[in-house]
């Protein structure tokens, strides 16, 4: 049973049996990163694969320049100073094992090491299809197991509190001099509080995640039938729902922003700005929020991402399948879903503890 706040031990996923990577290391106080081969861009292999990150796997721009560092740090451990093209076909598991004892022996983490597996593993899939090397040596390995903690989540009365601290915070302006008058709220004040609002109220209600939600255009969204489409991990495409509350949200943001642009319902239009016009990105979600948390009353070290954490809890928590709550999350794995599950469990408990009275 997992406990909050303790570590939840995931599951190794390496290629069938193998000899499991258990390096009880000390780590030194700060992590050094491994040296980059210096010649590492110069290697055929390297390039196509980056090439095909990019063009056919469709992976984020952060993950193609995690995964050429990777390589490029695999090179400068393997073949040391040596000029490419690299023997790739030369490197064994035993150099697999090496290089990943290594990366923690320099201080990494264990979840960077595993994914420095991930991206050898997936070099030489890509090799082995290629016909450049006629084995994959990273099939026998496996990484070190990484801690994985239970989600932070908020309940719904916190969620409420957030996302209505925009426009509670949204008051009218200085008085126009005339009796009794009042001004209205800017057209830019009044956007940015309905944006923000629209914000919290699109991540809670579909659960995507904020790299979604800043890449959402209005050709993605339908306000009649409260359906969005997005595009997560790979572009892959998903449907998800969005409560009335998220369509009012979305409909009042919108209309402000077509007084001060002009183009908002214009089907490539961002679904979501910032005050010059321009996309709103992950960053600047993350800092408004930053910004509404005082006024909701919540700790300063929420993240937009724990709303999507909120949004599973909550449906298992009122009786969603697990399946269903994957889909509309796009993982591709019910594994990774079902850490929410610990979450759930772990409430009811939590519950339990404090009213039953033999607990």
């Amino acid at each position: 049973m997992a406990i909050r706040g303790q570590p939840v031990y995931a599951s190794d996923d390496g290629d069938g049996e193998g000899v499991v990577l258990e390096a009880r290391l000390t780590r030194r106080e700060a992590a050094e990163p491994q040296p980059l081969h210096p010649r590492a861009g110069e290697d055929p292999w390297i390039a196509a694969f980056v090439r095909h990150l990019g063009s056919e796997r469709n992976d984020s721009a952060n993950t193609v320049a995690a995964y050429r560092q990777d390589i490029a740090q695999l090179a400068a451990f393997a073949f040391k100073d040596a000029a490419p093209p690299f023997p790739w076909s030369s490197v064994d598991r035993y150099s697999v094992r090496a290089f990943l004892i290594e990366s923690q022996r320099s201080g990494a983490a264990a979840t960077t090491t595993r994914r420095k597996l991930a991206a050898v593993r997936t070099f030489y899939k890509f090799l082995l299809r290629e016909g450049a090397v006629s084995r994959n040596p990273c099939a026998m390995v496996r990484g070190p197991k990484a801690p994985r903690r239970l989600p932070e989540i908020l309940t719904r009365e916190q969620v409420v509190r957030l996302i209505e601290a925009p426009l509670a915070a949204l008051k009218p302006g200085d008085g126009d001099g005339s009796e009794g008058g009042e001004r209205a709220p800017s057209p830019e004040a009044a956007y940015a509080a309905w944006r923000d609002n629209a914000v919290f109220e699109f991540l809670y209600s579909t659960g995507a995640r904020v790299a979604e939600a800043a890449g959402a255009r209005l050709r993605d969204v339908d306000l009649d039938t409260g359906v969005v489409r997005l595009f997560g991990k790979g572009r892959k495409e998903r449907l998800a729902a969005l409560g009335k509350p998220a369509v009012e949200a979305l409909r009042q943001s919108l209309a402000f922003a077509d007084i001060l642009w002009g183009d908002a319902f214009a089907p490539a239009s961002p679904l979501f700005r910032n005050l010059r016009g321009g996309v709103l990105t992950t960053r600047s979600m993350e800092r408004q929020m930053k910004r509404w948390l005082p006024a909701a009353g919540l700790p300063d070290s929420l993240t937009p991402h724990k709303l999507r954490h909120s949004f599973a809890t909550h449906l298992l928590e009122a009786g969603a399948d697990l399946r269903s709550v994957q889909e509309l999350l796009g993982h591709a794995s019910l594994s990774t879903t079902q850490i929410y599950t610990h979450v759930t469990i772990e409430r009811l408990r939590e519950i339990y503890a404090s009213a039953h009275p033999r607990a």
